[in-house]
């Protein structure tokens, strides 16, 4: 594998080498899927699902090549066409070779959808799309869950952001997927989701269609002592010095949220200092925080004037249990309750907080620091 310039990986998946601990948790998932379990993994965004996916699948694909591993991310997707689209693209003519045998298999196969083959510009693997018209979205998927049941080949798909399909104006979509994949012995799946409170009513409230259907892996923080000796490593390496205390400093700061230690990390290992400071760290988060700031200023500005208050009165106080609470209210000059209440409800809707160890916070680490240095109360 090619070494990187600089080894904290912000985006994409680099490799076992830049890939911090998540021992048990990859352990916990390949053994599930081995043994014919569906794994639903839930965790906040930026802790490191997607990366987590696809180091289990890297490792899958060492142990186990015949196994063909699928990863696709349907948080852009708006309806169940788009799902069926999504779907077809990643999985169509990956379980056949060579290209031309793919080509024929899918063209007999989906004839009814007139399948349009295109080849991806990275990777050079066929892709397909279908010509689905209006109510052939069950009929369309339910050929591409047969495509995989008649293939035979043992595969494992991960569906990121799974909760997307909730919001689908199609009514059943959670009952209709649910039909075709409890009955493929070949095909096992992994359903990510960062909206913890959909994806656990969806896989653990008695009454919905998932219920006990795969096995429940909750993503945390991975511990400070495992990821300080991870990082320490490669400033060691490199002759600087980060001491403890400064990374101590750092992980309290974004809540040791993974990607916003690699974000800081990544920009405090280009600056090539012999030892890393407090100073450092704060001056990176500065860079980043200013680089973002157009993007943060919109966000702002596309809030009413109740949701802005809240959201910097809890930046401001970077964490809070009850901010419905009087004294809270009070303290930041904030409207009456109800207003307060329908903010609240509006801005975790729209994921800009969470609740996060029993207290709301500001889901995006960057921002809560940029509305609680930059913006005045």
């Amino acid at each position: 594998m090619k070494q990187l310039n600089n080894p904290f990986v912000v985006y994409g998946y680099k490799g076992a080498a830049y890939f911090c601990d998540r021992k048990a948790e990859t352990e916990k998932v390949v053994k599930g899927l081995s043994n014919e379990r569906n794994i639903t993994l839930i965790a906040p965004r930026r802790i490191g699902k997607t990366g987590l996916i696809h180091h289990v699948f890297s490792h899958i694909r060492e142990e186990q090549p015949n196994v063909c591993c699928i990863y696709f991310d349907i948080l852009a997707t708006k309806t169940l066409e788009q799902f069926v689209q999504l779907m077809a693209r990643n999985i169509l003519g990956r379980l056949d070779t060579p290209t031309q045998a793919a080509l024929h298999k899918v063209q007999d196969f989906f004839s009814g959808f007139r399948p349009t083959m295109t080849f991806d510009n990275v990777s050079g693997m066929p892709t397909f799309s279908l010509d689905i018209v209006p109510n052939q979205e069950e009929q369309s998927l339910q050929r591409i869950f047969e495509y995989l049941r008649q293939s035979e080949k043992r595969c494992y798909i991960a569906i990121d952001e799974f909760q997307q399909i909730l919001k689908y104006p199609e009514a059943g979509t959670e009952a209709l997927l649910r039909s075709f994949i409890q009955f493929i012995p070949n095909v096992y799946f992994i359903f990510a989701g960062s909206q913890q409170h959909m994806m656990s009513d969806m896989f653990l409230s008695p009454e919905r269609p998932f219920y006990q259907g795969s096995q429940i892996v909750m993503l945390h923080e991975i511990e400070e002592p495992v990821y300080f000796d991870f990082a320490k490593t490669f400033f060691t390496r490199r002759g600087q010095q980060l001491q403890q205390s400064v990374f101590h400093y750092l992980y309290d700061k974004v809540d040791g949220q993974t990607w916003y230690l690699q974000a800081v990390l990544n920009r405090v290992y280009s600056n090539q200092q012999e030892e890393i400071t407090e100073t450092d760290v704060n001056q990176a988060i500065q860079e980043l925080l200013d680089e973002q700031e157009v993007a943060f200023e919109n966000y702002y500005l596309s809030l009413t004037t109740n949701q802005a208050a809240l959201l910097v009165a809890i930046a401001k106080e970077q964490a809070v249990k009850s901010p419905l609470s009087q004294p809270f209210i009070q303290k930041h000059h904030l409207p009456a309750l109800s207003s307060i209440s329908t903010a609240l409800k509006s801005l975790t809707e729209s994921q800009f907080v969470y609740q996060y160890r029993g207290a709301y916070i500001v889901y995006d680490r960057f921002f809560g620091m940029w509305l609680n240095e930059r913006v005045e109360h």
